[in-house]
């Protein structure tokens, strides 16, 4: 099968196209990282998508930010799948309420850049995402540097419904320093009191 402008049509898609228009950040996640990385690119997903799918669509971000490992030919692998770029970003037409971005590398979380992420295996491919744990500190970083109380508020949402190590975050919050230790406590009474 031939597509109009004479490019051979893909024989193999890597996994089934999502609803566009009613997507979730997981599944354009999922269905994106999973074309990204089999064509040699590595990502992590960062952000308040990552709230979006350890919450289960409780928080909507309404973007991707991905942390790539090399830039070239992010465009074409994307335009395959639909997406244009448009200025910083990119967008599907048929995905009005969702747009991917890419930041470089490293992944950082305050000044913390030994990040580990968590692995998915969807269709026999790894892709990566922060951790819950990482999620909560990312959170609690623009709480801190940003003081964005939506931060905080998805901080504690991302810990009410996910297994996340408590200690870890108070260690990392205790490195970031003074507003960053008041941050931590300030969450902690909050996410103890209900």
């Amino acid at each position: 099968m031939r597509r109009e402008d004479g490019r051979a049509e893909r024989e193999n898609q890597y996994m089934q196209e999502p609803d566009w228009e009613k997507a979730t950040e997981k599944e354009i996640w999922e269905f994106v990282a999973v074309h990204l990385q089999k064509n040699g690119i590595n990502t992590v997903l960062v952000g308040g998508a990552v709230v979006a799918i350890y919450t289960s669509g409780l928080y909507q971000s309404g973007d991707l930010d991905f942390v790539k490992s090399r830039f070239d030919q992010v465009d074409r692998i994307l335009k395959e799948i639909g997406f244009a770029r448009e200025a910083r970003h990119f967008a599907h037409p048929r995905c009005k309420h969702i747009i991917i971005e890419f930041v470089d590398d490293p992944v950082a979380i305050g000044e913390d850049y030994k990040i580990v992420p968590a692995s998915r295996k969807i269709e026999n491919t790894t892709i990566k995402i922060l951790s819950p744990t990482d999620c909560i500190k990312d959170r609690l970083s623009s709480f801190i540097y940003w003081q964005s109380r939506d931060a905080l508020d998805q901080a504690i949402l991302v810990a009410r419904h996910n297994k996340h190590d408590i200690a870890a975050i108070e260690r990392w919050c205790r490195k970031e320093g003074k507003e960053a230790l008041v941050a931590f406590e300030e969450f902690h009474r909050l996410l103890e009191s209900e």
